[in-house]
C-alpha cells in the first residue's frame, strides 16, 4: 500500500483534510493560474483533476462531463484508467456519479460498494477505491458534469471537504464552460431550442441574449485581497439589511400588516448567521465577494430546479432573490442595466416592474419571463414598453446562454433560441412585413373611428405609466380610458408620500391635454404587490381574494389619500375616477362616501377644487353586472373588465395556462351577459366602456360594436388595427348578423363571426 494510501487509513492520527484558511488560497490561486495559462482545454481539465487529487490527499480525482442527453461522460482522471477517458459513459441518473447529477447535491460515502446505486464499470480500474465524495458542476442552474475524489480507504470527508470540493467546482464550471466547444460534451448548449409560453405583448423580434440575473465574470471568482473582499462582503451585507429593515419598518403602520410575517421571513434569511458564515468562509478561502454569493446561489437555483412542493419552491426563490439583491449590491444597482446591449432580448426568471421599468430607455427588442401570466404586471409594464413579451416559459433560464441567438414570436407564444438560418430569414421577412403594415397604419392617426355608414366609435388606450401618453398623439387615441394607479405604488420601494402620489397625477392630465384621463383607483392584491407590502399571507384563490377595492375599504387611511391626492393633482380641470372590481352597490357607496369626504375636506381648508368630478365603477364581477340599474343616479359612468369579469363568469382562473384557454368569451353564454350589461347600462343612463383585451380583438371587437358598444379602451399598439377595421364596417349590417348569430344554436359565435368578417372582406 502505497504512503498516500496508509496517511487515509480510517481513524488515523494523520487523516488527511482539505485545505483551509491559507491552504485554501493557495489551491485557488494555482486554480486561477491554471485557467490563465495558454493551451489546450483538455489539457487544463487534467491538470485540474492532478492538482485537486494532490491538495485533497486523494487516491482518485475525476471529472465527468454532461452530454445533451443528460447522461454523463468521464473526460479527466488522475487515477483511475487513462484509457477510460471519453469511453466511460453513464445513462442519466447512473450511478453514484449520476445521483449527484440528478439530485444536485453533494453525495459523500465512507463505502461507495454498499450503496444501492453503485454501479460498477471495469474499464475504470475503481475496484480498490471505497470512499467517495462527488459534487455538481453547476453553472447558471444547469449541471455540467460531476467533480469526484475517491480513496481506498474508509475515509469519512467532512464539511469542510465537501465545501472545498465545491469551491473548486464552482470554479471549474467557468473552465469546462469556456471549453465546452472543443470538449464536445454538450456543456456548451448549440443545439437549436422552441420553447412555447403566454403571449404577454404581440410582435417579432430578434436579438441577442441578455440575462437579468447578475452574473459573475470568471474574471471576477478570486480575490486579489481576501481581507478586502471580506470587507465589500460585509458592507453589502449590511447595505442588503439595511433596505430590508427599512422596508418592514415602512409596510407596517399603515396598510399591510398581514404580510408582516412574511417580511420577517425574509428578514431572517437575510440576518442568517448560517448563511453569512459560508459566505465569509468562501471568501477567506480566497473567492471574490461575488463568487461567493454566486457560489451558494447556484446551489439554491439547482434545488429550485428540482423542488417540486410549492411551500419549499418559495423559500428557495426568497433566497434566490435575496442572493441577486446582494450581488447587485456589490455590483452597483444599475449594473445589469448599464452592461444590456441595445437590440438585447431581456431574458428573467421574474421581473416586477421597477426592475423592468429600468429597462426603458435600453432599447431592448424583446422580454422572455420564466413567470409571468397574460395580466400581471410584468406583461402590463412590457406593453407599456411597446416591445413583444412572453412569460411562463419554463426552464428558460437554464435553456439560454448570454449572447445565443432568441427569435421572439409573440404572436404564436413561441420562443426559438439558437435558431437556424432559415428560420432568422423567415422571421426577418415577417419583421419587414409586419414594419410596412405599421408604417400605414400610422396614416390613420388623424383620421376619425368612423364606420362607412357613419357611425363614430371612440378608440381610448390603457396605460399605467407616465410614458403611455406618449402614444395618445401616435396612434390618434380619442384619450385614456383606464389609467391604473398602482403602478406608482409597485415601481416604489417606499410607499409614496401625498405630494408625490398628487404630482404624478396632475403631470398625467396635463399631458393628456384636452382629452379625457379615467384614473382606476388602486388595484393591488392578487399577483400584484408593492415592494413595501412584502408577499401577502398565502391565499388559495388570490384573485377572488382581500384585493382591489376590498383591501382599499379596509384600510381607509391609505384609500383616502390617494384619493385626496387624485383631487389635488386634479384642481381646476376634470377628474374622471373609478372603483375596481366592484362587488356589490354598497361597495360603491361606500368608496363614494371617502371621496366626498375627501371633497369636503378640501372645501374645508380652502383647496383648489376639480372643476367637474365624474365617478364610475368597474364592471368586473357577475354580481355588479346585475346590480346597474341601482347605481342610476349614484355613478357617473361604467367601465366593463372583461379580463377579471370572464374569469369570474367561467370560474377560469386567466393566469392558469390549463383553463385561461378553455373559455371563449364569444361564447353565447358570456356574449348574453355582455348584452344584458350594455342593455342595462342604457336604460341607467350610464355611458359604457369596455376596457379589457377583448376590445383590442378583431373578432371579439366586432362583437361588441354589434351589441351596441361604442367605447372601446385597449393598448395602444391594438388603435390602428382597430380603426382600419371600423373604417371597414357597414354597422347597419353588422348588427343584424351579430344579433341573428346570438339567435343560432352553436356554443359560440367565433365561427359566426369569422364568417361575417370574409362576407364583409373586412381588414382584420
Amino acid at each position: 500500500m502505497s504512503d498516500r494510501s496508509r496517511s487515509g487509513d480510517k481513524g488515523g492520527a494523520h487523516t488527511p483534510r482539505a485545505p483551509s484558511g491559507g491552504g485554501a488560497r493557495l489551491l485557488l490561486s494555482r486554480l486561477r493560474q491554471l485557467m490563465a495559462r495558454q493551451g489546450q482545454d483538455q489539457q487544463k481539465l487534467d491538470q485540474v483533476v492532478e492538482l485537486v487529487s494532490k491538495t485533497m490527499v486523494a487516491d482518485v480525482c475525476s471529472i465527468y462531463l454532461s452530454n445533451e442527453d443528460k447522461s454523463l461522460t468521464l473526460m479527466a482522471t488522475q487515477g483511475l484508467r487513462k484509457e477510460a477517458v471519453g469511453r466511460t459513459r453513464l445513462a442519466e441518473n447512473e450511478g453514484l456519479v449520476g445521483l449527484v447529477s440528478a439530485t444536485t447535491r453533494p453525495l459523500r460515502l465512507t463505502d461507495a460498494f454498499s450503496h444501492p446505486r453503485f454501479s460498477y464499470r471495469p474499464e475504470t480500474g475503481e475496484d480498490p477505491f471505497h470512499s467517495f465524495l462527488g459534487v455538481p458542476i453547476l453553472r447558471g442552474g444547469r449541471v455540467l458534469g460531476v467533480l469526484v475524489v475517491q480513496n481506498r480507504t474508509e475515509r469519512a470527508y467532512d464539511d469542510e471537504e465537501v465545501e472545498a470540493l465545491q469551491t473548486i467546482a464552482m470554479v471549474l464550471a467557468e473552465l469546462v464552460a469556456g471549453a465546452a466547444d472543443a470538449l464536445s460534451a454538450g456543456l456548451r448548449q448549440t443545439r437549436p431550442v422552441e420553447i412555447r409560453g403566454r403571449a404577454l405583448n404581440e410582435g417579432l423580434a430578434i436579438g441577442r441574449a441578455h440575462l437579468y440575473d447578475p452574473v459573475v465574470p470568471p474574471a471576477r471568482l478570486f480575490a486579489a485581497d481576501p481581507d478586502l473582499e471580506e470587507h465589500r462582503l460585509n458592507e453589502a451585507l449590511e447595505a442588503l439589511r439595511n433596505s430590508i429593515d427599512g422596508m418592514l419598518t415602512r409596510a407596517g403602520p399603515v396598510l399591510f400588516g398581514e404580510s408582516r410575517d412574511v417580511l420577517e421571513t425574509y428578514r431572517l434569511f437575510a440576518h442568517d448567521p448560517s448563511w453569512e458564515a459560508r459566505l465569509v468562509e468562501a471568501v477567506r478561502s480566497g473567492l471574490s465577494a461575488e463568487a461567493a454569493v454566486d457560489r451558494v446561489r447556484r446551489e439554491h437555483r439547482a434545488r429550485l430546479e428540482n423542488a417540486r412542493d410549492s411551500l419549499v419552491r418559495e423559500r428557495l426563490h426568497d433566497l434566490e432573490d435575496l442572493e441577486n439583491r446582494l450581488l447587485r449590491q456589490l455590483a452597483g444597482e444599475d449594473a445589469a442595466l448599464r452592461d444590456s446591449p441595445p437590440g438585447a432580448v431581456l431574458v428573467a426568471s421574474r421581473l416586477g416592474p421597477a426592475e423592468l421599468l429600468e429597462y426603458r430607455d435600453a432599447g431592448l427588442a424583446g422580454v422572455l419571463l420564466e413567470e409571468a401570466g397574460a395580466g400581471s404586471h410584468a406583461a402590463i409594464v412590457a406593453r407599456a414598453l411597446g416591445v413583444p413579451a412572453i412569460g411562463g416559459l419554463t426552464g428558460l433560464v437554464t435553456r439560454v446562454e448570454e449572447g445565443d441567438s432568441i427569435v421572439i414570436d409573440a404572436d404564436g407564444s413561441l420562443v426559438h433560441i439558437r435558431p437556424g438560418p432559415e428560420i432568422v430569414a423567415n422571421y426577418q421577412a415577417r419583421i419587414a412585413l409586419s414594419d410596412e403594415k405599421l408604417a400605414a397604419l400610422s396614416r390613420l392617426k388623424d383620421e376619425p373611428a368612423r364606420t362607412l355608414d357613419g357611425v363614430d366609435v371612440d378608440l381610448f388606450i390603457n396605460a399605467g405609466l407616465s410614458f403611455d401618453l406618449d402614444h395618445l398623439d401616435e396612434v390618434g387615441a380619442k384619450g385614456v380610458g383606464l389609467f391604473r394607479t398602482e403602478f406608482q405604488f409597485m415601481a416604489s420601494e417606499t410607499m409614496p408620500s401625498l405630494e408625490e402620489q398628487s404630482s404624478f397625477y396632475k403631470s398625467v392630465i396635463d399631458r393628456a391635454g384636452d382629452r379625457p384621463v379615467t384614473f382606476r383607483t388602486i388595484d393591488l392584491g392578487g399577483d400584484k404587490v408593492a415592494p413595501f407590502m412584502g408577499r401577502r399571507e398565502r391565499e388559495e384563490n388570490p384573485a377572488l381574494g382581500w384585493r382591489a377595492l376590498r383591501m382599499a375599504l379596509d384600510h381607509p387611511y391609505f384609500f383616502r389619500r390617494q384619493l385626496r391626492a387624485l383631487i389635488r393633482g386634479a384642481r381646476r380641470k376634470t377628474l374622471r375616477l373609478m372603483f375596481p372590481m366592484v362587488t356589490t352597490v354598497e361597495e360603491f357607496e361606500a368608496a363614494r362616501r371617502l371621496l366626498d369626504s375627501e371633497m369636503e375636506w378640501a372645501i374645508k381648508f380652502g383647496r383648489d377644487l376639480p372643476d367637474k368630478l365624474f365617478v364610475g365603477a368597474m364592471v368586473e364581477t357577475p354580481s355588479l353586472a346585475f346590480s346597474i340599474d341601482s347605481l342610476k343616479g349614484k355613478a357617473d359612468f361604467l367601465s366593463v373588465g372583461t379580463n377579471d369579469l370572464m374569469q369570474f363568469f367561467f370560474a377560469a382562473d386567466r393566469d392558469n395556462a390549463r383553463v385561461t384557454n378553455r373559455y371563449d368569451i364569444l361564447s353565447r353564454p358570456a356574449m348574453r351577459l355582455l348584452q344584458r350589461i350594455r342593455q342595462r347600462a342604457d336604460d341607467a343612463e350610464l355611458p359604457i366602456t369596455v376596457c379589457g383585451e377583448s376590445g383590442g380583438r378583431p373578432l371579439e371587437a366586432l362583437a361588441l360594436l354589434g351589441l351596441g358598444y361604442r367605447r372601446l379602451s385597449m393598448q395602444a399598439t391594438r388603435i390602428g388595427p382597430m380603426k382600419l377595421l371600423i373604417r371597414s364596417v357597414d354597422m347597419s349590417k353588422l348588427a343584424p348578423r351579430v344579433h341573428a348569430a346570438m339567435e343560432g344554436g352553436s356554443p359560440s359565435l367565433r365561427d359566426e363571426m369569422l364568417s361575417i368578417a370574409r362576407d364583409f372582406e373586412l381588414k382584420i
